[in-house]
């Protein structure tokens, strides 16, 4: 019996390799290394816009009871929530969609709102995930200088071009404080063609105590172009769990949720917050000791010499200019650790009362940088 040698079908490994999306290379990191606690001693983290407060007893207590059920898969939806905020909101359910963070959303609008060359305008700096969103999808970021910290709506209206499908708008702006009120915003929306779509990001909505405050979600009634975004990250102090939520006419949020992760709000997280909307009037009086610690803070700087932006969320921004990440690296061996924007500014979140009171007391062994 003769045999005949053949030879193996298996061939050796290739050298190549998949190659990810060129487009990744120049998007820029959601959040840069973060800074360093000391070796030896507390630290404050006061770079995250983070809420000092942990949750309220009956909220841990209802965390504590769904972690029991971690086994089971939550809801497609998180269908419970939906209903307690369309009547918390007095919303329609059908306008209303969630995600992991509002961050989360902003996937989805990425997903299901933007195709490649579309233009994406928002102003700058604010919140960074902002290029990141536009560049994922393909669109082409359209950046607005901010006008001495604020918002320059006229000059975001004017920079509108027939390829314009999105305007991204933070309000109060991430990471100045800044504010541009009601009457400001509704002129700009009515400058915008309906055929664009206005992302109002309310994400510290509770911190905002000007009388001229806007609120999204009246807006969104007469407004089939705008969605606003709230999340319970901030006021209600659940950034550990990410829930976020959107408020837009139904042909939106219908889309917004085709694109969202199944299950993207977990079980757990949709129990705290179902929680903190029963205890709202408590968590509201810790929201109102941060706003006044806010002030606070602010009126001991501006006494020390530095620049404070007026701010209507829970942080300060302070335009430091080049000196922004010396000082933030002299303050971090401290424990203090704050957010530095490289040749901006810096922005400190506010903390507890204990905490701020080391901001201050840092500040004053800081000269001012000049103006």
């Amino acid at each position: 019996m003769s045999t005949t040698s053949t030879t193996s079908s298996t061939s050796a490994p290739s050298a190549a390799s998949p190659v990810p999306r060129a487009v990744l290379a120049g998007i820029p990191a959601y959040v840069p290394k973060p800074p360093s606690p000391p070796a030896q001693g507390p630290s404050h983290r006061l770079f995250l816009n983070e809420n000092p407060y942990p949750p309220l007893p009956s909220v841990r207590e209802a965390i504590a009871q769904a972690s029991a059920q971690t086994n089971y898969y939550p809801t497609i939806h998180p269908e419970r929530l939906l209903d307690a905020l369309a009547r918390r909101l007095d919303v329609p359910p059908g306008h209303l969609v969630t995600g992991p963070g509002s961050v989360g959303i902003y996937q989805q609008i990425g997903q299901a709102m933007l195709e490649p060359g579309d233009e994406v305008v928002y102003a700058w700096p604010s919140f960074e995930a902002y290029p990141i969103v536009a560049r994922m999808a393909g669109a082409v970021p359209v950046e607005v200088p901010l006008l001495d910290g604020v918002h320059d709506l006229d000059a975001m209206a004017d920079a509108i071009t027939a390829r314009t499908k999105a305007v991204f708008l933070c309000e109060p702006n991430n990471p100045t404080g800044t504010a541009v009120g009601a009457a400001e915003l509704t002129r700009f929306l009515d400058r915008v063609p309906g055929d664009v779509l206005v992302v109002l990001d309310e994400a510290y909505f509770e911190f905002y105590r000007s009388p001229n405050a806007p609120d999204g979600v009246e807006l969104h009634r007469d407004r089939p172009n705008l969605l606003t975004l709230r999340t319970f990250s901030k006021a209600y102090g659940l950034a550990g769990l990410r829930v976020g939520y959107g408020v837009a006419q139904p042909a939106i949020a219908e889309a917004l949720r085709k694109c969202s992760v199944p299950c993207g709000v977990g079980r757990i997280a949709e129990e705290a917050a179902l929680a903190s909307l029963r205890v709202e009037a408590e968590l509201f009086e810790r929201v109102e000791r941060i706003v006044a610690e806010r002030e606070r803070t602010r009126e001991a700087f501006l006494g020390l010499g530095w620049e404070v932006l007026p701010s209507e969320t829970n942080f300060l921004w302070l335009p430091a200019g080049e000196a922004s990440e010396p000082v933030a690296q002299e303050w971090e061996s401290s424990g203090l650790l704050v957010r530095a924007f490289p040749h901006s500014g810096m922005r400190v979140t506010i903390g507890s009362p204990e905490a701020n009171d080391l901001l201050i007391a840092a500040a004053k062994e800081t000269a001012p940088p000049a103006r």
